[in-house]
């Protein structure tokens, strides 16, 4: 970024980076228990209170009906308090250890599907959720043999974009390609994929221009993208997520490739594998409901009146 087009960014961009800066400073001096632990005890103290909370709420009634509100109160404030969680181990993700006897660290369930396909020298696509620290399944893949690329959003704040991809790229223990949500960055992670390379997509958002499928027996309009690239280059594709154990304690669970279809229907077959991608995730949140994201406007047609 040149020195003029800097000047032209707003000051408010200089005052949001030289926070999380300091904020990404005080934490990374922290012990990664401590700096989980204290980050978690905010957002559970100050999340549930903030309006997006409401779609939280929304979210559960609709899907988990038979939830009572003190049981819907605890399961939002688990999610913050979750999320609170991720920003602080953000910065000690490239230092935990693996396979520790105790205490922070992170392991891996299912590592022999990695190390088999490893061997193979073929591409992959991992698929996730919002689940646990999600932010810990590149960089634990990566130390197979098995980087990925992934969809990105960017922070309009190129300083915030910039700090958070170094720290990214620190836990990979190297520098992977990201590609921007859209028919553009489509293109480009299939012709990523085409080349060799590896492809990670968490898809349990809401998209409007996806296939629709179930998710927790509603319909909903997911991203299809990664279905067409796996369908048509062949390519396997593993299902993962990562359980919190504790401050800074994660397991990573990897599944064997999925089955892909092959019904001689090419929709038909990605509206199977789309499906089935949604129903592993879907279970995995069922396990562990508040460590899912819960704020996202997943399924729109009940958040209309609210």
């Amino acid at each position: 970024m040149s020195a003029s087009r800097d000047r032209r960014l707003p000051r408010r961009m200089w005052v949001e980076a030289a926070l999380l800066s300091l904020l990404l400073a005080g934490l990374r001096r922290m012990k990664p228990e401590h700096a989980s632990n204290a980050a978690g005890w905010l957002c559970r103290l100050v999340g549930p209170w903030l309006p997006v909370s409401k779609v939280a709420d929304a979210n559960l009634q609709y899907v988990m009906p038979h939830l009572g509100r003190r049981s819907r109160w605890r399961i939002i404030r688990d999610m913050w308090e979750n999320i609170g969680r991720n920003a602080g181990e953000l910065p000690h993700l490239a230092s935990l250890p693996h396979n520790p006897a105790s205490g922070p660290g992170w392991d891996v369930v299912g590592e022999e599907h990695l190390r088999a396909h490893a061997h193979t020298g073929q591409p992959v696509m991992f698929v996730s959720g919002h689940i646990g620290n999600w932010e810990m399944l590149p960089p634990a893949v990566a130390r197979y043999g098995l980087a990925f690329s992934s969809f990105y959003r960017a922070p309009n704040n190129p300083y915030v974009d910039r700090m958070l991809c170094d720290l990214r790229d620190e836990a990979m223990g190297q520098a992977v390609p990201l590609f921007a949500k859209g028919a553009r960055g489509a293109r480009q992670a299939l012709a990523h994929l085409i080349r060799g390379g590896n492809l990670g997509m968490l898809v349990d958002q809401k998209m409007n221009d996806g296939i629709e499928a179930r998710f927790f027996g509603k319909p909903a309009m997911t991203a299809s993208a990664m279905a067409a690239m796996a369908l048509r280059q062949k390519c396997p594709v593993i299902a993962g997520y990562v359980e919190r154990l504790g401050p800074a304690r994660l397991r990573v669970h990897v599944s064997a490739p999925l089955e892909l279809p092959d019904t001689g229907e090419r929709k038909r077959d990605q509206q199977l594998l789309t499906q089935m991608v949604n129903d592993y995730i879907e279970q995995k949140i069922r396990q562990h409901p508040g460590n899912w994201l819960w704020l996202h406007r997943r399924w729109n047609r009940h958040l209309n009146n609210k």
